[in-house]
This record gives C-alpha cells, sequence and structure tokens, in this order.
C-alpha cells in the first residue's frame, strides 16, 4: 500500500488542522493505521491509530482530548483531527499502515508515507 499525507500547514496555537492520508491499494480497509511525528532534533513519535474497521483507537496521552483518528474505508483515507494545537505539536506528521497486533503500541508498522509539516506557532 501506498501513503500520501496532506493537509499540514501553520496555524496559531489554539487553532485546528485537519490532515489526511490517502492510501493505494484495495487492502486498505485491511491495515490499522497510525499517525506519528517528528519534531525538530528529536525522534519520531506515536500520536494515534485507528484499527482496521475504525470501530477502536488509541492515542498519545499527550494529545488525548485534542486529537481525532478516524477512516473512511470506501475513500481510501484515513483522518487527524487536530484541535487546540500548542506549539509543542510543531513535527512533521507521518501516517502507516499496519497489520500485525501492536498496531496500538505504535510498533511494527509496515508502510510509512511521506511527511506532512504542522507548525504551530504561539
Amino acid at each position: 500500500v501506498q501513503l500520501q499525507a496532506s493537509g499540514g500547514g501553520l496555524v496559531q496555537a489554539g487553532g485546528s488542522l485537519r490532515l489526511s492520508c490517502a492510501a493505494s491499494g484495495r487492502t486498505f480497509g485491511s491495515y490499522n493505521m497510525g499517525w506519528f511525528r517528528r519534531a525538530p532534533g528529536q525522534e519520531r513519535q506515536f500520536v494515534a491509530a485507528i484499527s482496521w474497521s475504525g470501530d477502536s483507537t488509541a492515542y498519545a496521552d499527550s494529545v488525548k482530548g485534542r486529537f481525532t483518528v478516524s477512516r473512511d474505508n470506501p475513500k481510501n483515507t484515513v483522518y487527524l483531527q487536530m484541535n487546540s494545537l500548542k506549539p509543542e505539536d510543531t513535527a512533521v506528521y507521518y501516517c502507516a499502515a499496519d497489520h500485525g497486533s501492536s498496531w496500538r503500541l505504535g510498533i511494527g508498522y509496515d508502510y510509512w508515507g511521506q511527511g506532512t509539516e504542522v507548525t504551530v506557532s504561539s
């Protein structure tokens, strides 16, 4: 599966953005999907994930209550709605696909898209 993330940009603190990740291929609906981010000078961090069916989600503590992950399988797309953005959310955001059982932990993802940059100004 090939992944293409989009929707990043510059936003003021307290604002919102919605990231999208479009997938190619007919098997999108069989993958658990995750969002990750890498801030300048830091390691990649798990942000959120959603099961293949969309009925189960997982979030990093730092984004709980502010970010929402969702998916539209007929459209081969997963979303990350980001509200109440903070300067510390500034990072390059990546989407990834996983067939394994550890998707909630943010490990074992097999396919990665290119990132989309999010900058939150104070």
